[in-house]
């Protein structure tokens, strides 16, 4: 809404253009007029929220005043973003901005230009947004999500393929996958397993070929696909380059078969710790040790200068307490992430789904993930994105948070990722009813990237009351907040 300031003091203005229509802004208000920057969409916000952008590090709401006027937006090559400090930066996108100038509020009515009360403009998509931002603070968004314990005779496993082959290793022993870089630095005079060194983070990471430390045949992968298993070697981390990943299962311990003993002699000896049938033993997972993966001493001696490189590689925990882990999937072209330890596993979605009756459009079906029945949601509908991703790259997030568990398709997972508290950031309040699906932006400066981190226990939450009401249901079982 537009009005008329009571007050005739002389102070300037900025003037911009919407539409075909010219409005002010007290200058005081203004903390820079800036080209639009890139921006991450946000699902399920209003329809004036045009995303969010990073701002010098910090994450900035950019929202179009066409939309908020009750229009729709129209880029124009003109288009600018006007800066506004509310304890944290607003970008408001408008169509160019007229001029800057001192005048009073009668002199600006005077020139067909209307003052903007964005306060009460803010609040009607966004509620008390203004007020709510001045006060949020970063170390009550940083409190880690309640999730589902591994119990002790369960263990997380990261599964990845090594030349047709599906390999894994225990998710305690990982410290991130991450995508291989292209143009990795060559290590001088390193076997063909060494692959050379990577940037990590300002640290110096050595990289080895997997399909050559197990000695299975080289070629036939995609480079774009290879991530990179940073894995716990003794006292040190270690790259360790794989042709994908796939797939993060909880499995009973028990259920980890010991390896037959012709498998156990020679050059693969302990190499392979058990192997994990899935899908009624169609599919075999040999679980790693990576206790024994560089027990060869030549191997040993090529590694080992590499790590020495860098004295921050010697420990694992050299980084600081407050590094979270996340699980990265993509999401109609955007970035997501969820704590790890709210996540029970990451699996292929199954070639048939059984189909609920009378179930939402956003409802897949159900099904079977070791005798429990798990409801597998649709993302890509929830979220309102067009389309849909590639079948065979499509994985199930499966998350559980007190009684309920569900599985949400995404368009692929990429990386288990290891972030720096110091690059995570609170997201701006972005919903007038004050809930909060994405409760954190991890804003990575060099790397460019904006990862939206979702609150698993909203985002259940959600789906289950958007179930129930499509279904015209109660739920006796769920608990009074």
């Amino acid at each position: 809404m537009a009005e008329t300031a009571p007050s005739a003091v002389t102070q300037s203005f900025l003037t911009i253009m919407v539409g075909d229509e010219r409005f002010a802004l007290p200058a005081s208000d203004v903390a820079e007029v800036i080209r639009p920057p890139a921006v991450t969409r946000v699902p399920l916000g209003p329809s004036s929220l045009v995303g969010v952008a990073n701002l010098r590090g910090a994450v900035m709401p950019v929202i179009s005043l066409h939309c908020l006027f009750g229009g729709k937006e129209r880029p124009t090559a003109n288009a600018r973003v006007v800066v506004i400090d509310r304890g944290a930066p607003i970008g408001l996108l408008i169509d160019r901005v007229a001029s800057l100038g001192s005048a009073d509020a009668s002199e600006v009515d005077g020139a067909s230009a209307r003052l903007i009360d964005l306060d009460a403009l803010l609040f009607r998509d966004f509620g008390n947004f203004s007020r709510r931002v001045q006060h949020r603070r970063v170390s009550e968004m940083s409190e880690p999500q309640a999730g589902t314990a591994i119990s002790r005779d369960e263990v997380a496993l990261v599964c990845f393929a090594v030349a047709g082959q599906d390999f894994a290793l225990p998710l305690d022993s990982v410290h991130e996958v991450v995508t291989l870089p292209p143009g990795v630095a060559a290590a001088p005079q390193a076997e063909d397993v060494m692959r050379g060194v990577m940037a990590l983070r300002e640290r110096l990471l050595p990289l080895v070929s997997l399909r050559g430390l197990l000695g299975l045949r080289a070629g036939g992968h995609e480079v774009a696909k290879s991530r990179v298993v940073v894995a716990r070697i003794g006292e040190a981390l270690v790259g360790l380059v794989t042709d994908g990943m796939k797939e993060i299962l909880r499995v009973p311990s028990d259920e980890i078969e010991p390896v037959p003993a012709i498998l156990t002699r020679g050059a693969a000896e302990a190499k392979i710790q058990g192997i994990y049938r899935l899908e009624g033993g169609r599919r075999l997972v040999s679980v790693l040790s990576t206790a024994s993966l560089f027990r060869d001493r030549d191997l040993a001696e090529h590694v080992a200068p590499q790590m020495e490189k860098s004295p921050e590689m010697s420990s694992p925990d050299s980084s600081s307490d407050g590094d979270e882990q996340f699980i990265v999937f993509q999401l109609g072209g955007e970035e997501y992430g969820l704590p790890v330890a709210s996540v029970d596993e990451v699996v292929r979605v199954p070639e048939t789904l059984s189909r609920l009756p009378k179930a939402p459009d956003f409802i897949e079906g159900v099904m079977n993930l070791r005798g429990h029945v798990v409801p597998v949601i649709d993302q890509r509908r929830r979220f309102k994105f067009e389309g849909r991703g590639e079948r065979r790259r499509e994985r199930i997030v499966v998350v559980t948070i007190d009684h309920m568990q569900a599985g949400f398709v995404v368009d692929t997972v990429s990386e288990v990722l290891k972030i720096p508290r110091s690059q995570l950031r609170p997201t701006p309040d972005l919903a007038a009813d004050g809930s909060q699906i994405i409760d954190r932006i991890a804003n990575i400066d060099v790397e460019g990237r904006m990862i939206l981190l979702l609150n698993p226990r909203e985002l259940l939450d959600r789906a289950e009351k958007d179930l129930l009401a499509a279904m015209g249901d109660g739920h006796p079982d769920r608990p009074a907040p």
